[in-house]
């Protein structure tokens, strides 16, 4: 099933249902598809929040995580949300982090799946070649313990940010500045609950990255996804689901 965008302001989400606030946070190459499942299981009981990070539409200064930090603390004032659960992966996990160190008031409890923040191979060893779709296919089914999970829709779109010049610089940009913002230091200061839910077979943000935020983070649980890739809300969507629900019937509501 696919959900409205709302475009109002200079935002642009999808939101369903009611209740406390989930805050869906996607990643580089994310897209509010990955989040589909979760949105119609949690939507009968919370106000399922998804914002569209604004990766190819801001100025190139601004095209960094502070940028994305911003837009995300514009959104949670814009929808007036007194305090949230945010879930984020990979590079909206890092978000997710930095929103939380500022705003810890505005935080109930905090999910983070392959997310960024302390290591990442957020591109593999180098950036896809422009032009060569074989390289593509091949970089986007590394994300996945499947690789038939990379759809050819998802394929042809990572090909064309990757062949469109002002997409590929912001892609690359965003990349280096998750790289150099390293939350090593600030990680043990989020006193709040997280659960950590990670694909035992990430390749990007391998399982290691998991178990060290764990020991970082005071109140933290792990969990792992077996035969799962970079973002198990897609390849294990049900078994996700009931481990984030059994985490939000502990601290939520």
């Amino acid at each position: 099933m696919s959900y409205p965008i709302i475009a109002e302001n200079r935002f642009k989400y999808c939101e369903q249902g009611s209740g406390e606030p989930i805050v869906l946070l996607h990643g580089l190459f994310g897209a509010l598809s990955n989040f589909n499942p979760l949105i119609a299981h949690f939507s009968s009981q919370y106000t399922v929040s998804i914002p569209l990070l604004p990766l190819f539409d801001l100025e190139l200064d601004d095209t960094n995580i502070e940028g994305m930090l911003r837009y995300i603390h514009d959104f949670v004032n814009y929808r007036k949300f007194e305090k949230v659960h945010l879930v984020g992966n990979s590079l909206g996990g890092h978000v997710a982090q930095l929103y939380a160190l500022q705003n810890p008031h505005k935080v109930k409890t905090m999910t983070l799946t392959g997310s960024s923040g302390l290591f990442e191979n957020s591109l593999g060893d180098t950036y896809p070649r422009k032009g060569d779709y074989e390289y593509v296919k091949k970089k986007t089914e590394g994300t996945f313990y499947n690789p038939s999970m990379a759809s050819k829709e998802l394929i042809d779109e990572v090909f064309e940010i990757v062949n469109n010049r002002q997409k590929a610089i912001r892609i690359v940009l965003m990349a280096k500045s998750a790289l150099r913002h390293n939350l090593r230091e600030e990680v043990p200061n989020m006193n709040f609950p997280v659960c950590l839910i990670w694909g035992k077979n990430d390749n990007i943000t391998p399982a290691f990255v998991g178990e060290e935020f764990h020991k970082l983070l005071p109140q933290s649980e792990l969990h792992f996804v077996n035969e799962c890739g970079h973002a198990p809300m897609m390849e294990h969507p049900e078994y996700f689901n009931s481990i984030l629900e059994q985490f939000l019937n502990k601290f939520g509501r």
